[in-house]
């Protein structure tokens, strides 16, 4: 009968034989590429990956690219971006794409660009091969940037910027968007300081030179190469636009005066007929009252019966040479035609 520490002993040494092979089988191939790579994966760096989790299998290939490529990276730094939720094989193939074109690019710089989350790998392709910007985006919905000279013509320009990734400034610095606000920003400028449009017609290029001597790129992770004016045409005639609306707001505010002015006229017209009509009532109360005084100089025997006659025909005088003239029917017309004139 075996003793029981003979039969524990076996037991626990068949589990660790179990847990080796288990560790040998699923370790065995990612260990025995990176051996015959020459990129030295141990048994243990492979466990650990495990249970810190990490995935092996991509730390390892980056690990084997890095080595074929000659980049002194180690387990630890790929592992630390992997934990850090970086890309850790685009950055590996940013490094790589960096050194064979010459580019000077360390692999903290490149994990701080990962990190911040820009494409380090694209990055690097647009510093090597330069990409040409459309202003304005076509995709956002416009296809050229409107600006008035100053002869009131509007011009509407298309430019193309050529840059190139700033690997130094990647991080923190300013994107496409505010290379092509800038740059549109630089025609508006340029265009509208221009005295008449046909300069910019003949001269397109003075718009590329004074935009790009303006330093469009500072604070952007690009570096400015060339920018060219790809188009522009010629517009609205703004200026006439606008003087035609000034004129014809002129031409309301004017008639609205000149409003103004006949409703005053009009009111004190009224107020001078209500003035005559006061005065005539007046006359016609201070008539009435010659009646009471004749009869009253009648009785203090101040007036006379001859007296009396000759006023009466003195008055009769007066009526008979207005008639002749016309006098009233002239004024009854006068009135007349100003009815007629208010009415209208």
């Amino acid at each position: 009968m075996p003793h029981p520490a003979l039969l524990v002993g076996l037991f626990v040494g068949g589990i660790v034989l179990l847990i080796a092979f288990a560790v040998l089988a699923r370790f065995f191939g990612l260990w025995l590429r990176a051996a015959l790579s020459g990129a030295k994966v141990t048994f243990t760096n492979l466990i650990g990956m495990t249970l810190r989790n990490v995935s092996p299998k991509i730390i390892v290939d980056s690990r084997i690219m890095a080595v074929k490529a000659g980049l002194p990276l180690s387990v630890n730094d790929l592992e630390t971006h992997y934990l850090a939720r970086g890309n850790v094989l685009n950055v590996v193939r940013a490094l790589i794409a960096a050194s064979k074109a010459g580019i000077e690019l360390e692999f903290p710089q490149a994990a701080a660009i990962d990190l911040a989350g820009r494409d380090v790998l694209d990055a690097v392709k647009t510093s090597v091969n330069p990409r040409v910007i459309d202003a304005p985006d076509p995709g956002r919905g416009k296809d050229t940037v409107s600006a008035v000279a100053m002869d009131g013509i509007q011009l509407k320009a298309k430019a193309r910027v050529t840059v190139r990734a700033n690997l130094e400034r990647l991080v923190g610095g300013a994107t496409e968007e505010t290379i092509i606000a800038r740059v549109g920003e630089g025609i508006v400028t340029t265009i509208g300081s221009s005295e008449t449009y046909k300069s910019v017609l003949e001269n397109p290029d003075s718009i590329s030179k004074r935009v790009l001597d303006r330093g469009l790129d500072s604070g952007t992770a690009f570096e400015i190469l060339s920018i060219d004016i790809a188009d522009v045409d010629v517009g609205e005639n703004i200026g006439a636009q606008l003087q035609a609306r000034q004129a014809e707001s002129d031409k309301l505010v004017a008639q609205a005066r000149a409003e103004a002015r006949r409703a005053t006229a009009v009111a004190r017209e009224q107020e001078m007929k209500a003035l005559v009509q006061e005065m005539r009532a007046r006359v016609v109360e201070a008539e009435a009252e010659v009646p009471k005084a004749m009869a009253e100089a009648f009785r203090a025997g101040n007036l006379g019966i001859l007296d009396y006659y000759k006023f009466k025909n003195i008055q009769a005088d007066t009526s008979m040479r207005d008639s002749i003239a016309g006098v009233g029917e002239g004024e009854e017309k006068r009135e007349e035609e100003k009815r007629e004139e208010d009415k209208r």
